[in-house]
């Protein structure tokens, strides 16, 4: 498979394991409380989103079912919260860890959404197909951002691309994805059907069977045979079925080719094409109107994105109580349709923008605000969310555990650094669970309730015997690997308990 290549390719694709892990803080006065008492409900958090997604991977790792994002596109256009004008070389090397971070959330039924135009775009297919695997590439789907002539360039751009990667190919995801609804169906009940609404389908089918070559008698007394080239659409049995069930219609007055009705009952969708024009997923000045309208007279962000465009991205790639994923909110487009359809959702967005833009914007759907798609879908308020910041980091500069860091935090963090899935749960005691036969134990902070060098974060018989019996009453047995500050038992000890001891903070580091 073709490689894109560029000066600091090697660094950066091991950026990712870099990172340092962060706590999340919430801030209370930029949370809302959600009435319907979701504890696993929407998250705000503001910060570099590289930090962040490493931060928020031990809690949703392999949960996330679709992922929207809106890089800058790296065009050298001057935009107010984002630097756009990244040297290329740079602007891969700002992308490539971020896309390894965002592939580790997706859920096996999960897909990601990028928008990106022609400068930038036709790279990011290469290094996409690096990252997530060329096989489980869906498509290129080309939305149509304006519809006014741009006379100022040397062909004006009226598209953006989205391309659309699976964490399983497509053969698989098309059982996940859901279809659109037939807007042009055309259903109608001209004689009062007692079974609904209904239109008529071509009776035919190209080619020669020959238990489909028969002739029709139509009510005025014609015969018909099949049109040139063609066979009826059935057997001559299943025809008279129809015919019986009152499903076969005949134009021109009895005297035209039979036509079978469809009723609407019956259509469940289309699937989803390529291209996706401004009548049917709005445009940028759509957009901007919709931000305007939250925010009066603000000119606030300069390329969002219409409420309806997430809306079908959305409705294609997740049905309600899903998790969706934004980690280049800008203006707050994602987390805002998200809401309103019924989906939970994480949104990540740096710097002041987090706090006076986007957890505003929410505050207002949260009120039951009527812009973009509300008056559509009858949203009328409701729910809430987290608003958090980019905490302590665990290590610090020289490698050692920060002293505030609790007990839960460590343990999430070493629990996926281990497995690569989040913990479940917040333990109570050293014992933090078992996964693919394998438990897990880490004395640290005074778990059991003794700091001292021979007691709660060092490994000791006592220490063993407690993790053994609490390892039994989870139901496992097998072996246990133990993260402390120091070890008291003997190899043979070690061996015979099927327990491999690791010290922190150094082999915690080494595993991060």
């Amino acid at each position: 498979m073709p490689l894109l290549q560029w000066l600091t390719r090697d660094q950066d694709l091991t950026a990712a394991d870099r990172v340092a892990y962060r706590l999340l803080d919430e801030v209370p006065d930029l949370s809302v409380p959600d009435t319907g008492g979701d504890a696993d409900g929407n998250l705000l958090v503001q910060g570099d989103n590289l930090e962040a997604l490493r931060a928020l991977l031990p809690f949703y790792a392999g949960r996330v079912k679709c992922i929207y994002i809106d890089p800058p596109y790296n065009t050298g256009s001057a935009f107010e919260h984002y630097d756009d004008s990244l040297e290329h070389a740079k602007w891969l090397a700002m992308m490539v860890p971020r896309l390894q971070l965002l592939r580790e959330f997706l859920s096996e039924d999960g897909s990601i959404w990028v928008s990106i135009d022609d400068y930038e775009g036709h790279y990011l297919k290469v290094l996409m197909d690096e990252v997530f695997g060329r096989r489980n590439f869906i498509a290129n789907l080309v939305w149509q951002k304006r519809t006014s002539r741009e006379n100022r360039k040397a062909v004006g751009s009226a598209h953006d691309h989205i391309l659309v990667y699976a964490r399983k190919g497509p053969a698989e995801w098309k059982e996940y994805r859901n279809l659109e609804p037939d807007t042009d169906a055309g259903y109608s009940n001209p004689d009062s059907d007692p079974q609904g609404r209904w239109r008529s389908i071509p009776f035919s089918a190209q080619g020669y069977r020959p238990n489909q070559m028969y002739t029709i008698t139509t009510p005025t007394g014609s015969q018909l045979s099949p049109p040139k080239g063609r066979c009826w659409g059935a057997t001559e049995p299943e025809f008279e079925r129809y015919r019986s069930e009152g499903r076969v219609y005949w134009p021109k007055g009895g005297e035209g080719r039979p036509r079978i009705k469809k009723y609407e009952w019956e259509d469940s969708g289309l699937a989803p094409m390529t291209w996706w024009t401004a009548a049917e997923s709005g445009d940028n000045q759509r957009a901007k109107k919709e931000i305007l309208a939250v925010f009066e007279d603000e000119d606030i962000f300069a390329t969002p994105k219409p409420e309806r465009l997430i809306q079908r991205i959305l409705h294609i790639a997740t049905n309600p109580g899903d998790l969706v994923l934004d980690s280049f909110l800008g203006s707050g487009t994602t987390a805002a349709v998200a809401h309103k359809m019924g989906r939970r959702w994480i949104g990540v967005e740096m710097g002041d923008h987090a706090r006076t833009h986007c957890a505003l914007r929410m505050r207002k759907v949260i009120e039951g605000e009527q812009g973009g798609i509300s008056a559509d879908i009858g949203w009328q308020g409701g729910g809430g969310f987290r608003f958090c910041t980019l905490g302590a980091a665990v290590f610090d500069h020289a490698g050692q555990i920060n002293p505030d860091i609790r007990f839960a935090d460590l343990a999430r963090h070493l629990w996926f650094s281990e497995f690569r899935v989040p913990l479940a749960a917040s333990p109570s005691g050293p014992f933090l669970g078992a996964h693919d036969g394998r438990g897990l134990a880490l004395l640290y902070n005074g778990i059991l309730k003794d700091r001292s060098v021979s007691g709660g974060n060092v490994l000791t018989h006592a220490v063993l015997r407690l993790i053994r019996d609490e390892a039994h009453a989870a139901g496992h047995t097998g072996p246990v690997t133990v993260y402390g500050a120091a070890n008291r038992l003997s190899d043979r000890t070690l061996d015979e308990a099927e327990v491999s001891f690791r010290q922190t903070p150094w082999d915690i580091k080494a595993r991060a």
